[in-house]
């Protein structure tokens, strides 16, 4: 346990030194301050454009749900690809340089490594994606009159749930893969695949694809939450595999 505490204080320290901290909050306010204001501002930009032979019209108004759903794409999109950047060697960079070894020679276990490193990226990734959730619903409330919406934390549980299940899938695919871009790399395709499969309805339901995809559906009541237990029971039995397995390839890992 101590290990445990005393290598995830370590973890938190290299996210200052790193800039990890600074890119992570800095982008996700971005995101959160952009989403209500592009929503808002949208119609006066397609209005502005001339293109010959094209007529741009809108329907009607935005309203708070387009700003949530324009979160919802930020976040879901270039979100979960700074994600990915930021935190896509947090195993296999150690792993190459070998800094791991004299840490685990005077008595770190494997297990609290790979715990350590999750507890610190999902602390930083929830700390990022609350402000951004924090920060879009200062502005929509601002810049919406009516700034009330359907099951909006239950949707926000949801994506933030799928960026957990994300870092657990960089662990494990940094334990399988070599080198320090292999466990981005084989975490890209896991998502890729996902993303393929997700199109077909009797597997959508199972995917966790469906927790950064429904979102917005949630927010139009087109989708209840019953439609989405299922997604989450899936999601977070595969992170705990994740996280499992994780452990248990790089407890036989030759470093």
């Amino acid at each position: 346990m101590r290990g445990y505490v005393a290598f995830t204080k370590k973890e938190f320290l290299e996210q200052l030194r790193t800039f990890k901290c600074l890119i992570i909050l800095c982008v996700f306010f971005l995101f959160g301050m952009m989403s209500p204001v592009l929503a808002k501002i949208m119609p006066d930009i397609l209005s502005s454009m001339k293109v010959e032979g094209m007529v741009f019209e809108l329907t009607k108004a935005p309203t708070a749900v387009d700003a949530y759903g324009q979160f919802f794409k930020n976040v879901t999109q270039m979100g979960i690809l700074v994600l990915l950047l930021v935190f896509g060697g947090m195993l296999s960079n150690e792993l190459g340089k070998g800094t791991l070894i004299n840490i685990l020679a005077k008595g770190l276990s494997r297990p609290a490594v790979i715990l350590s490193k999750f507890t610190a990226a999902v602390a930083l990734w929830t700390v990022g994606y609350l402000l951004a959730a924090a920060t879009t619903f200062g502005y929509t409330v601002y810049l919406f009159k009516d700034s009330t919406v359907s099951n909006l934390i239950f949707s926000l549980f949801c994506l933030w749930l799928f960026g957990c299940f994300i870092l657990a899938l960089i662990l494990l695919s940094s334990s399988i893969a070599a080198g320090s871009f292999g466990g981005l790399i084989l975490t890209g395709i896991t998502l890729v695949i996902l993303l393929m499969i997700s199109g077909l309805p009797k597997i959508h339901q199972y995917n966790p694809i469906a927790l950064a995809s429904d979102n917005v559906y949630l927010l139009q009541n087109t989708k209840e939450i019953k439609d989405l237990v299922i997604a989450i029971v899936v999601t977070i039995i595969a992170t705990i595999a994740c996280l499992v397995a994780s452990i248990l390839i790089f407890g036989k890992k030759k470093l």
